[in-house]
C-alpha cells in the first residue's frame, strides 16, 4: 500500500473557535490517537488531496515538528454543503498489531447481464477489512464476469489470504438491475402478445347453440321449412269425397 506523508504543527488552543481559526487558515485540525496520549495537531488542507479524494486507501507517515509515527485516516469529517474538511482522526499504527481499514472496491470483469442489458451497480463502494499492515490491500477486486440479471456478490464470495471481511457476510457488493425501461418494454410486449392471442377467437363470433343447424344448413328430412306458415301445410284427403 503507497504512503502518504502529512507534515502537522501541535495545537496549543483547542475549542471550536480555535478550530475555526485553523479552517480560516487553510488548515485542518485533527487529532492522532492510539499507543501513548492523544496528539492534537494542524495540517494543511491540501495534503489531504491525495488521502482523501483517491479510489485507492494509503497509509500515512505523520511528521509532527519532528516528531514521525506511521498512522491511517481513521475518520473525517466534511461540512454538509461547502464540503470543506472539518475535522480528521488519525490512528497510530504498528506492524505487529492487526487494523482495521475501509478498502475500496473494484469491479472487474464483463458481467453477462450487462451483455443482455442490464445495469451494473456497486452497492458497497467499500470493504471493513481487518488484517496485518503489511497484508492490507489499496483496493479489493471484485470479479463480476458470472454475474447474470438479479444475481450479487456477496461479501462471502470475496477471498483474500491474510484478510478478514467486517462487512455482513449476506452483504451485497455488486448486482446487475434490470433498467426500469427495460421491464416496461417486457410487459408491453407480453400485453401485444395476450391481445394477439385472444384476437382470432374474437373475429369468430359466438358458436350456435347445440342442437340448432348452421346458418345455410338444409333441413332435416320431413321437416317442414322454417319460413313455411301453419295455414300453408296441405290438408290431408283432399282429394276424397264427402
Amino acid at each position: 500500500m503507497k504512503t502518504v506523508e502529512i507534515i502537522g504543527y501541535q495545537r496549543a488552543n483547542l475549542g471550536k473557535a480555535a478550530a475555526e481559526n485553523f479552517r480560516k487558515e487553510g488548515l485542518v485540525p485533527c487529532v492522532l490517537y492510539g499507543t501513548g496520549e492523544q496528539v492534537h495537531f494542524a495540517a494543511p488542507v491540501i495534503l489531504f488531496r491525495d488521502l482523501v479524494y483517491t479510489n485507492e486507501a494509503h497509509f500515512v507517515h505523520l511528521n509532527i515538528e519532528g516528531d514521525e509515527c506511521q498512522a491511517i485516516l481513521q475518520e473525517i469529517q466534511f461540512h454538509p454543503v461547502s464540503e470543506i474538511i472539518l475535522h480528521a482522526d488519525f490512528l497510530r499504527i504498528s506492524e505487529g498489531k492487526k487494523i482495521k481499514m475501509e478498502i475500496p472496491t473494484r469491479l472487474v470483469g464483463k458481467a453477462p447481464g450487462v451483455e443482455k442489458g442490464g445495469a451494473l451497480v456497486r452497492k458497497r463502494a467499500t470493504l471493513k477489512v481487518i488484517a496485518f499492515p503489511k497484508d492490507m490491500p489499496d483496493h479489493i477486486d471484485v470479479d463480476c464476469s458470472t454475474l447474470d440479471f438479479h444475481h450479487a456478490i456477496k461479501v462471502s464470495d470475496v477471498k483474500i489470504a491474510n484478510l478478514t471481511f467486517a462487512d455482513p457476510p449476506q452483504a451485497s457488493i455488486a448486482v446487475v438491475e434490470v433498467p426500469r425501461a427495460a421491464k416496461l418494454a417486457a410487459e408491453d410486449a407480453a400485453k401485444a402478445a395476450e391481445t394477439a392471442a385472444a384476437a382470432p377467437a374474437a373475429e369468430g363470433g359466438a358458436a350456435p347453440a347445440a342442437g340448432a343447424p348452421a346458418a345455410g344448413a338444409a333441413p332435416a328430412a320431413g321437416a317442414a321449412p322454417a319460413d313455411a306458415k301453419k295455414g300453408d301445410a296441405p290438408k290431408k284427403d283432399e282429394g276424397k269425397k264427402k
